[in-house]
């Protein structure tokens, strides 16, 4: 697996604790040529700022907002919109978000799914499937 994308409400808008630790995650992920991004169902504009942030602060590599782009989860052209961004096959990425029928939708689609109920089991997947260390 060469891709990482991580959906935003319901997973890295939790507690400040584990956004440290998602941030942590991703800064490995990142370090280790694992390309990232944000795939969000947000609709966008001014109130998308906090989640733009990512990427303008180097966070991750890219953030999409399906209400700036043509598409949304769990449409194939949503999750192709971020492999194509993070310039990777579907089948090099693996999609983390908290609705089922997202990460159903994804493995159908050729991605990784991981369900995301809480970081600490996430964490286990995500590290195993990129072959990150350390403590997050």
């Amino acid at each position: 697996m060469r891709g990482l994308i991580v959906d935003y409400a319901g997973v890295l808008d939790g507690t400040d604790e584990d956004q440290r630790r998602w941030r942590n995650l991703l800064a490995a992920a990142k370090k280790n040529g694992v390309g990232t991004a944000i795939l969000s169902n947000d609709p966008g504009g001014p109130g998308a700022d906090p989640i733009r942030e990512f990427e303008t602060s180097g966070i991750v590599d890219r953030v999409l907002l399906s209400g700036e782009m043509d598409s949304e989860k769990p449409d194939v052209e949503a999750f192709q919109a971020a492999a194509d961004a993070i310039e990777l096959p579907m089948r090099d990425c693996v999609l983390v978000d908290d609705s089922i029928l997202n990460i159903r939708a994804a493995v159908e689609s050729g991605l990784v799914g991981v369900y995301y109920q809480q970081f600490d089991r996430a964490v286990v997947e995500i590290t195993g499937l990129f072959g990150l260390e350390g403590e997050f």
